[in-house]
């Protein structure tokens, strides 16, 4: 065999297993702190399902109006949401100001 044919052979096989890779993604996942308990338990259920599959899980936690200026609030509403997620998680990016509102970053453990 030739050494360009052993290259060509190496360099196809080395994509073929970049492709069946799956890369982990950022997943994100929208609340407010209005939201009715189920709703929130609903968006934690899909957190969970994010987790297991080993993505990280963004939180974004989207406030409107008067509801800025009342930001205990929203940080204990935020609080709340993580005592909902059941799939054991540690926080990457512990909730700071960002957009409207705020965001915090989690990954399975």
């Amino acid at each position: 065999m030739s050494f360009d044919k052993f290259r060509y052979e190496r360099e196809k096989e080395e994509r073929r297993q970049r492709q069946a890779q799956k890369p982990k993604e950022l997943k994100e996942v929208r609340i407010t702190p209005r939201a009715a308990l189920n709703d929130l338990q609903v968006k934690a259920k899909r957190a969970d399902e994010f987790l297991k599959e080993g993505h990280k899980v963004t939180i974004n936690l989207f406030l409107r109006g008067r509801e800025k200026a009342n930001k205990d609030w929203a940080l204990q509403k935020m609080e709340e949401f993580f005592r909902m997620v059941s799939v054991p998680y540690q926080i990457t990016m512990m909730p700071k100001p960002g957009g409207r509102g705020y965001i915090a970053q989690i990954t399975k453990k």
